[in-house]
Order: C-alpha cells, then structure tokens, then sequence
C-alpha cells in the first residue's frame, strides 16, 4: 500500500493527454500543463481517464505519458491513473507499471465492452483488487462503459482493502446521495464528483471533492470553489459556481455532443499556448470557426491574460 492520505480531499484535475501526432506525445506540453496545474493549487491529479482519452490511446503510448508525466510531477501532488481496459490482463499489468513510475492510486471503471451483470461485477473487482499494487477507487461513468456500480455492490466491496473509493460521473444526485451514506460506513473512504458544475453541490453534501476538467485550464477557480463549499460560504460558493456555469457554456458547448466538451477544452488549452490540441482518433480537433469562438470567449471572461477569472 502507498501512504497516500485518505480520504483523498479536493480538486484532482483529469489531466488531458497532450498529443503532436497519433502515437507522439507532446511531451512540452505536457510538461508545462502539470506545472500550470499543480502551480495553480490543485490536490492530485487523474491521468488516463475519459478526458485524457485512454481508451483511444495504444498501450505503448498510455505508458510513455505515464512515465513523463509522473517523472514531471515529481511526487508534489498525489497521481492517480485510469487502467480500465477490456482485458483484466492489460488492467494489472498497467497498474504494476503505473506503481513502478510513481503513482499513488489507480481508478478502474467497467470494461466497455460486454454488458457485466453486478454478479460477475463483484466477482471481477474481488478478483482483480488482489493483483493490484496500489490502493484504488472505482469509476462510475456509466454514459461511457453503459454500466453502473450498483449501490449494493459497492457496498459489498468495502470489505476490500486497497478499494478507498469512488469518482461517480453519473450525474445522478440521488445516486451520489446514497454513495454519501456508503461513505459513513467505511472510514477514510473517498468519494470525488466528476461532472465539475455539480462540484460545490457534492462538497456540501458530504462529497470529498471533484475530478474537474475546467480545472485543466483554470485550477485555480475550481480549487477556490472547493474551498468556499468545505466553508460553507454560501456567497463565494454562489459567485464561483456562476463562473463555473460560464465556463462550462462557453467551451463545452461550442462544439457537438457527446464530446464537445472534450475537444472543447483541449481547445482552450492549445489557444492558451498551454499545450497541442491535437486530438486522439476517433476524435478530431474543432474546425477554425469553432475554434475562433472559443478564443472570443476565453477573450470574454479574460483568461487570455494570465489565464486567470476576472470576478
């Protein structure tokens, strides 16, 4: 078991993967993203999940990022890495390389491929949890894999004890209620909220804190919205979430559903000088009129200068 402090606590920024070509990282980019990200507050980071598009990646690919972006994190801040994969196989042998580079924890959603019945389920994350060599949380993300974590079955898990928690992405607040009452029976179990505009909703409700991917662009907003929901500001709390909603509309919506408000981030960030915006197949960049109205309202909201909120 690593020492990573649990409850795992904060904004824990899904980190794009920057990419120059098909299988070519952009490895500045990618250097100069995480010192941005760690530089602006965040808590950790979760590399190789949806918005570092994984499951688009090859294996050789997922590990090289892996390497250059632990080696660039240089244990300031927890790491956490997606493993899902279709073969349990792939799954460990990643997280044995992921421990080997550094990181503290791995997240594991449901394969995408076969329907799993909550049975078989149970039975694949017992199985799997006794090869694993870090700590890990699970990942419900069932809009992408089209199957859920069942309540039931989360809880019939806590017996595990590498499994410390859960990142939901549901978007489902009564599903996320009752993880809060999974989360009182398990000491220092972590529960983080994905989608970013339900952040401050979750940290009051109970939540840990959120794998936001606006946070990629501006760490800084969503770390200071965390903060205000942990205090209970209702004020600030109502500011920030404005600005939160802003962001949100303003990027992810410009391009088309279901992945606008991937290629709508990666965008922000190759207009920011951040780092490539160079998508990963069957994903493509936005075309230049889209992209011009991401910069007029990046412009907007005054992030092209020093990226940071104009309150």
């Amino acid at each position: 078991m690593s020492n990573l402090p649990l409850p795992l606590k904060g904004i824990i920024p899904p980190l794009v993967t920057p990419l120059l070509g098909r299988d070519e990282i952009d490895v500045e980019g990618t250097q100069r993203l995480i010192d941005h990200v760690v530089g602006g507050g965040v808590h950790g980071l979760f590399l190789l999940g949806s918005s570092g598009e994984a499951p688009s990646l090859s294996h050789a690919t997922q590990r090289e990022f892996l390497k250059i972006a632990c080696n660039q994190v240089a244990g300031r801040v927890p790491v956490l890495v997606g493993i899902t994969d279709t073969s349990m196989t792939e799954s460990i042998e990643f997280s044995e390389f992921a421990a080997e580079c550094g990181a503290d924890a791995v997240v594991l959603a449901t394969p995408y491929y076969f329907p799993m019945h909550q049975n078989d389920l149970k039975r694949y994350v017992e199985e799997i949890a006794t090869e694993l060599p870090l700590p890990f949380l699970l990942y419900n993300m069932p809009s992408h894999t089209k199957v859920c974590f069942d309540i039931d079955t989360i809880e019939s898990l806590l017996h595990l004890d590498k499994f410390i928690g859960v990142k939901d992405s549901s978007a489902n607040m009564n599903y996320f209620n009752k993880l809060i009452e999974v989360k009182r029976l398990q000491e220092n179990f972590t529960l983080l909220m994905g989608p970013e505009e339900l952040l401050a909703q979750s940290v009051l409700m109970g939540g840990d804190g959120g794998i936001s991917g606006g946070a990629n662009l501006v760490p800084s907003l969503y770390v200071s919205l965390y903060d205000a929901a942990l205090a209970e500001d209702m004020r600030e709390v109502h500011r920030l979430q404005q600005q939160v909603m802003r962001l949100s509309k303003n990027l992810y919506e410009v391009g088309p559903s279901p992945s606008g408000y991937l290629t709508g981030i990666k965008t922000a960030l190759g207009i920011a000088g951040l780092c490539s915006d160079r998508m990963s197949e069957p994903l493509y960049a936005m075309p230049d009129e889209r992209k011009q109205m991401i910069h007029q309202h990046l412009d907007d909201m005054g992030l092209l200068d020093g990226l940071k909120i104009v309150g």
